[in-house]
């Protein structure tokens, strides 16, 4: 059996992130936060189900948060049912990447656990409509 020869293939290095500043971290953070209360969890947030009827899990709260130059909305799942090995379950559900002043890319994520990177360049405001109307942020 012959062995394939490998190839030197061109590879350049990821450009470093943008910084994100302190101000801009805190006016996204407001209105996501804002968006979260007034439009996620009045739609996701729903009592827990009976103990009698199928026990699966539900939202507990959504919440958003930054990481490096990415800002997530979040979920806290809770785990009802007596055999149940944790009782609850964080979930990044929306990525949004930090590219300059106000420009986001935004990613969902897959049940296989990969990020998929929907939209490119937009506006907070714009992210935020994405998430309400978009099916692909439906939880």
């Amino acid at each position: 059996m012959a062995k394939s020869q490998g190839m030197w293939v061109y590879s350049p290095s990821k450009p470093p992130a943008p910084k994100v500043p302190t101000k801009t971290k805190e006016i996204v953070k407001q209105k996501a936060d804002e968006f979260v209360e007034k439009v996620l969890k009045p739609k996701h947030i729903q009592p827990p189900p009976a103990p009698d009827e199928f026990q699966r899990n539900y939202i507990a709260d959504m919440y958003t948060k930054w990481y490096r130059h990415y800002f997530y909305i979040c979920a806290k799942y809770n785990v009802p049912g007596p055999n149940a090995q944790i009782p609850f379950f964080e979930a990044k559900l929306v990525r949004l990447e930090y590219i300059r002043d106000n420009q986001f890319n935004m990613a969902f994520m897959r049940y296989t656990g990969d990020w998929v990177e929907l939209y490119q360049d937009l506006s907070l405001e714009q992210c935020l409509a994405a998430v309400q109307n978009d099916p692909f942020f439906d939880l």
